[in-house]
């Protein structure tokens, strides 16, 4: 295979004929070579065999007592070249075949005599299928029967078989295809010995029957309590959407298959009824050499879709499968070809397709891209990119590609939603400017996405968190935020905000239930398992707690927002010299350090009786604020350890005059616990709209 052909074929979507000679082993040396030229040319007297060679569409395989034909036309072509290959032999009888048919991924690999060859799924898959015939038999995967099913001329010809076993344990759900001169009526061995098996365990199991039923009453209190989501099958309405793979030959649009991937997960998310793993979560496998059941358990849903992108100046090939995670069988696949602003209609067909295999009925219609200016988009998609990075450079690099597809198009919502996005990750959770910078720029960008369309819920939610944390409007923010839900109930983000809000109001139980929301669609963010651990610090269930964001650090040792919340707990529990090392931790491991890392270290030297330490950082923190941002929240709540409460009101009016995020925590955060019986403290939290107004 020359090499050009081979880059054309990395992660294809291939549909798979499998040949093999029964018996050949058995066969001389001489025979073997005359059974496979025998089949050669049968092979090459098949018409589906011909049209697709001719059409530069076909790539044949040896391998050695038979052969694999991997086409590029439709599920159909080698279904009907088997059948084609079936008549013929018989008028050769002497050759007996097996064939299997399974569409799946293919790519091109560098084989061991250093040769272009082909590996992946849709060809182990297919001999798979085969394997679990005897000869004559022409066996389909389930996946490649229900394609063909959807047309009526093939429907009598396909007849369910049920389950095989296969290598390695798998089992393949397989269909017999025969008709009148082709392929083998008959039920294959490895069925029958199913069959006979499964009626001596009907009496086996009618013997056995009471007594197992008695250990299940017996085990089914124990399970109950036990069980875990590990055991339980994922639901068959959810899905992961894996980033595509870039194939693209200067391997530089990593942002544009990140994107797309991510708009087509936008999209599904809001499908009413379908559970969506929020991005942060399915990127987690990027890159890994992870299988699809493997990423489906440890995101516990029942479906994948995966896939590659390839784009070459403005044109690109999308392939995408959606995978069935129970069953390893593809539900769906296709490659699109298109000039780039075709892109969009790609993205819709896709998402269609999705929910249609995964036959779910559209409440309303899908959501889709609105600009139909192809380069504003691939601006707002390389913003995306790097907000998605979650440093406060990569934040203001967005900023920027979000102002550029706005000069191109001014009235991009999503662009408008990402800006606002991206001003404030500078506030929370990276801490890099002052909320008063920002806030009013990011609230703009979100009201102007609103204008141009009202139902995107991602700016609905972007509203919501600044009424929440900078206007300190609590009854509209709650009113956002339960519209931005109901808008996207898959948005991981809008829970665990909504949780931070809940908590705010000192409705704790409802915040637990949010924030565990999040990280159900969301299990592999971090950030939502730290949160986590806030909800149970601030609702002062500290052994929670500590359980929790021990498990969290245990993900990623050298995640460093992690320690800060690990020092606050310990030191709760009155554990200041491991506090002090999770703070000393967190310094380190931020780029540049981390000044409310410093501040809360501070706190735990005060309280724990070294005020010269602490003394010592409130300086550090004055000198480093005249050249950057350093919250005076943070400066509180250190003066509130050293018991200098003049002080430490001192700093939350400063707080208070910067619209300080961590303003909204004042009635759950343990460190202003001395503070409380002070009339100042109820009046600042009256003006915040902690406690109503008289």
């Amino acid at each position: 295979m020359p090499a050009e052909v081979k880059k054309e074929i990395q992660l294809e979507i291939a549909h798979v004929l499998f040949i093999d000679i029964v018996g050949y082993s058995k066969f001389s040396i001489n025979d073997q070579h005359a059974a496979v030229e025998e089949l050669n040319q049968i092979v090459r007297a098949s018409e589906q065999f011909q049209r697709a060679e001719a059409a530069r569409r076909l790539l044949k395989i040896p391998t050695g007592d038979g052969m694999a034909l991997v086409f590029y036309v439709s599920p159909e072509a080698p279904a009907r070249c088997a059948m084609e290959i079936s008549r013929a032999l018989k008028e050769h009888p002497r050759l007996q075949l097996r064939m299997g048919v399974h569409s799946g991924p293919v790519s091109g690999v560098i084989d061991v005599n250093g040769h272009p060859n082909l590996a992946g799924a849709g060809l182990n898959l297919a001999q798979r299928v085969m394997d679990c015939g005897d000869a004559g038999h022409i066996l389909l995967s389930k996946r490649v029967a229900d394609d063909l099913g959807e047309y009526e001329q093939w429907r009598p010809l396909l007849h369910d078989l049920g389950a095989c076993e296969v290598k390695h344990g798998m089992r393949v759900s397989i269909v017999n295809l025969h008709a009148d001169q082709a392929g083998n009526p008959q039920l294959p061995k490895k069925f029958q010995a199913l069959k006979k098996h499964s009626a001596r365990m009907r009496w086996a199991g009618m013997t056995a029957a009471l007594l197992a039923l008695a250990v299940i009453v017996a085990g089914i209190a124990i399970f109950s309590r036990n069980r875990v989501r590990s055991t339980l099958a994922a639901p068959e309405k959810s899905i992961a959407v894996l980033p595509f793979v870039d194939l693209s030959q200067a391997k530089d649009q990593e942002y544009f298959c990140d994107g797309i991937s991510e708009e087509i997960l936008d999209a599904l998310a809001k499908v009413e009824g379908l559970r969506v793993v929020a991005r942060t979560s399915s990127f987690a496998f990027k890159g890994k050499n992870a299988d699809v059941s493997e990423i489906a358990q440890k995101l516990y849903v029942g479906n994948v879709l995966e896939g590659s992108l390839r784009r070459e100046g403005n044109r690109i090939r999308v392939a995408v499968q959606l995978v069935n995670a129970r069953d390893g069988f593809h539900m769906w696949s296709q490659t699109f070809e298109r000039e780039l602003q075709g892109v969009f209609a790609v993205q819709d067909e896709i998402t269609r397709a999705v929910v249609d295999a995964l036959k779910i009925k559209l409440a309303v219609a899908l959501p889709v891209h609105k600009t139909p200016n192809t380069e504003a988009y691939d601006l707002y998609l390389k913003g995306r990119y790097f907000l998605n990075r979650k440093t406060g450079a990569d934040a203001t690099r967005a900023i920027d590609y979000f102002n550029q597809a706005l000069a191109k198009d001014p009235n991009d919502a999503l662009a408008y939603a990402g800006l606002s996005d991206s001003y404030l990750s500078l506030v929370f959770p990276l801490g890099a400017v002052a909320p008063r910078e920002v806030m009013p720029k990011a609230k703009e960008a979100a009201l102007r996405a609103l204008v141009i369309d009202n139902a995107l819920g991602e700016a609905h939610a972007s509203i919501a968190y600044i009424t929440f944390f900078y206007d300190w409007d609590w009854a509209a923010a709650e009113k956002e935020f339960k519209r931005a839900i109901e808008l996207n109930p898959n948005n991981a983000d809008t829970h665990h905000w909504y949780s931070h809000y809940l908590m705010g109001q000192g409705r704790i139980d409802e915040s637990l239930t949010q924030s565990k929301r999040a990280l159900e669609l969301s299990p592999f963010d971090i950030l939502f398992n730290i949160h986590l651990a806030w909800h149970y610090l601030y609702a002062r269930q500290y052994d929670q707690a500590l359980d929790q964001i021990e498990k969290t650090v245990e993900m990623d040792k050298n995640f460093a927002q992690s320690y800060p919340w690990l020092g606050l707990i310990l030191e709760q529990k009155g554990r200041y010299a491991e506090a002090i090392a999770a703070f000393q931790n967190a310094i380190r491991l931020f780029p540049g350090g981390s000044s409310i890392a410093e501040a809360e270290l501070a706190h735990t030297y005060a309280v724990s009786g070294n005020r010269e330490e602490a003394q010592k950082i409130i300086a550090e923190l004055q000198q480093l604020a005249k050249s950057k941002y350093v919250s005076s929240f943070q400066i509180a709540a250190i003066y509130a350890g050293l018991g200098e409460k003049d002080q430490a009101f001192a700093w939350l009016e400063k707080a208070y005059e910067e619209r300080s995020d961590g303003l909204v925590n004042l009635n759950a955060e343990q460190r202003f616990d001395s503070l409380r019986s002070d009339p100042r403290f109820t009046d600042l939290a009256r003006r915040i709209g902690l406690i109503p107004q008289r």
